[in-house]
């Protein structure tokens, strides 16, 4: 007796691909693509049509001076967050899997906390009251306290803690494929310690370091919470600017303009990223 194909798989194969995409697309298109679309036609017509907003790219100085600011502190914060990730990532690569487990749980743990709750704790640990102050004050070491806070340093110590786990993960996961035979062939050719990992394990993480660098640097280009809060108004990012301009200053043609230079920065490093690494197993697929 023939059995009859339930309803569903009929129904698939009855319809065309494009179709069944259909529900998904339209959401893309309605909910991301035109409020995009939207942001670039504000950036090219207020408050007159033309490209006035982009020439203050290079006539503005105090835009240039966000640009400037933003991009120095993502590159320190992605610099600090690449050399303190490697070391944390070698060392899950190399511990036993009890060991493991409990390593991968405090890498995520600030994921799962606020970053309004993290940004308000270093508030309290570098302010001129802080933590830091009054023990180095109460160890002699210094007679007035230190400006931890309120300007680049503050916020790019907020920023590297929260970048932590995206520069540990892609690490590990380019360390973990590496045979663990290689360095010790290489010690026993007589390879130094040092030389062995410069020479046999440091390159083969390449692929990891470049992707934890780049997907740090993007992360950091948009920061907003961290920066408003630990750099108290003063040290000024382009998230922190856009708002400043649409919300307050009410210029929507400069907003939008700096907006859409930050998402398509963004898209030129993950197309560059692309290229470099497959980065699919960077987002934890394929």
């Amino acid at each position: 007796m023939a059995v009859a194909a339930p309803p569903s798989r009929v129904l698939g194969a009855s319809l065309p691909w494009w179709l069944l995409i259909a529900p998904a697309l339209i959401l893309m298109l309605a909910f991301y693509a035109f409020p995009l679309a939207e942001v670039l036609w504000i950036s090219f017509t207020e408050p007159e049509p033309g490209l006035s907003n982009y020439e203050r790219l290079i006539t503005s100085e105090a835009v240039q001076r966000v640009w400037i600011t933003t991009l120095r502190i993502c590159i320190i914060t992605t610099v600090i967050t690449l050399l303190a990730g490697y070391v944390v990532a070698y060392a899950l690569s190399s511990a036993p899997p009890r060991v493991q487990r409990w390593m991968f749980l405090f890498i995520l743990l600030p994921l799962w906390i606020s970053v309004l709750v993290r940004a308000f704790a270093w508030v309290t640990i570098l302010r001129r009251q802080g933590l830091i102050n009054e023990a180095l004050i109460g160890a002699g070491l210094i007679d007035e306290p230190l400006r931890l806070i309120w300007n680049e340093f503050g916020i790019a110590v907020g920023m590297v803690h929260y970048m932590i786990p995206y520069a540990v993960l892609p690490l590990y996961a380019s360390m973990r494929d590496i045979d663990p035979r290689l360095v010790p062939a290489a010690r026993g050719l007589g390879a130094s310690r040092f030389e062995a990992f410069r020479s046999v394990f440091l390159p083969l993480t390449r692929p990891g370091i470049i992707a934890a660098s780049v997907l740090v640097f993007i992360f950091s280009l948009g920061f907003y919470v961290t920066p408003a809060i630990l750099g108290g108004g003063r040290t000024l990012m382009i998230a922190e600017y856009i708002k400043l301009q649409i919300l307050d200053l009410i210029r929507w043609g400069l907003g939008t303009m700096m907006a859409s230079t930050l998402l398509i920065a963004i898209v030129l490093l993950l197309w560059a990223l692309s290229r470099i690494v497959d980065i699919r197993r960077v987002f934890g697929s394929g």
